[in-house]
């Protein structure tokens, strides 16, 4: 390829710190950005080429991105495929991954469906349109059970432990829609893998430990504290979800490990919070891997340099207010400590407005974890 100044733009259906993130990744290799948000400056304005402000399925709004791009991605699920699919015929700007990869994914019920009839492993699930459908399902799958919205949820979002039948019509109730039920798994830790198709050629970035509360990440840990068995099931599960998906880009792949068996949780055609520590801790970011892919470039190295943690920073107190961090010199301080900031201009309760980085200087994970979480302590918000 021949690199030119401007070189080619990407064109993002989504504005958020994804966006932000991979603007900061394609800078380096030449290739520009242009996103579409419906939030004025949006967390990723500051450091891309443009913004264009717009509804997710505004037809004028694509549009306009794909007049501007060369290529086209989303880093949100609540793009549009049926409008992109209209747009990139229209203008002749491909999509990756396809609009087909998105409108399976958006809804989890035919994701699930989809990865079932193709042999990767998943959760007992059942669809759910009812109250009395669920009831019925639960008679199969017993408590406690979660309930998942079909479309829409994210960062625990959309999803309802039901932990008795008493909780069946107030559960149906919070979903307020199309939804599945998925047998509750017993696993001893959850697992991702951050998975890449480029132009002829397939890669994963290392297996990675994430912890959650609430439903919502606030840990990511590789190597994983787990068995190399664990490790590899949990990559040849990952791989074979990948040959199920169409287009290039990064996949983030969530993951049960029971201890005898890997199961899929969901699937993001997209970077992940979950890879977030790859831009420290690998020689090629989740970040730039993506633009690498959708642009038809090769592939990074997704070697990993060291072992690496990182924690989402996340909106504290009981209310919303301006996002004034604290205590955000003890990052600085720190060797090896890495503090991503996103630009949001509000803060709430759980919101992620940051996360910081940790690579191992002569420590072990288990070392490195607990430094996170000392560094974690200090901070907090105004």
């Amino acid at each position: 390829m021949t690199l030119t100044s401007p070189g080619p733009t990407l064109g993002v259906v989504g504005g958020g710190q994804l966006g932000r993130m991979l603007g900061e990744a394609a800078a380096p290799l030449g290739v520009e950005l242009v996103v579409s948000d419906p939030t004025p400056d949006a967390p990723a304005a500051p450091v891309v080429r443009d913004q264009v402000v717009g509804d997710f399925d505004d037809p004028d709004t694509l549009r306009a991105l794909a007049e501007r791009s060369d290529y086209l991605t989303f880093e949100i699920e609540l793009a549009d495929p049926d409008l992109l699919e209209a747009v990139s015929e229209e203008t002749g700007v491909p999509v990756h991954p396809t609009p087909e990869t998105l409108r399976t994914i958006q809804d989890k019920l035919v994701q699930k469906e989809r990865l079932q009839d193709a042999g990767i492993p998943v959760p007992e699930f059942r669809q759910v349109d009812s109250a009395e459908d669920l009831q019925g399902a639960l008679d199969d799958l017993g408590t406690p059970a979660m309930l998942k919205a079909r479309q829409g949820g994210y960062d625990g979002r959309g999803n309802v432990l039901v932990e008795t039948r008493e909780d069946v019509e107030s559960a149906m109730d919070e979903i307020a829609g199309p939804a599945m039920i998925e047998a509750f798994v017993p696993f001893e830790r959850e697992l991702a893998v951050m998975g890449c198709q480029g132009a002829g050629e397939t890669d994963t970035f290392p297996v990675t430990e994430t912890i959650h509360e609430e439903e919502i990440l606030r840990e990511s840990v590789s190597p994983p504290r787990a068995p190399d068995e664990r490790i590899d099931a949990a990559r040849a599960v990952a791989r074979d979800v990948l040959a199920e998906m169409e287009g290039r880009g990064v996949y983030g792949i969530e993951l049960f490990d029971t201890g005898e068996e890997i199961l899929l949780n969901e699937i993001a055609p997209r970077p992940h919070n979950s890879g977030h520590w790859t831009i420290e801790g690998c020689h090629t970011s989740q970040f730039e891997q993506h633009v690498r892919a959708v642009t038809g470039r090769p592939l990074g190295s997704t070697e990993r340099r060291d072992p690496t943690v990182s924690f989402n920073i996340l909106g504290d107190g009981e209310s919303s207010r301006d996002a004034r961090l604290t205590g955000e010199e003890a990052v600085f301080e720190r060797d090896r400590a890495h503090l991503h900031w996103y630009g949001k201009r509000e803060v709430y309760p759980l919101r992620k407005t940051g996360h910081v980085t940790l690579t191992a200087d002569g420590e072990g994970t288990d070392e490195l974890l607990a430094s996170a979480r000392q560094l974690r302590e200090q901070l907090s918000f105004e």
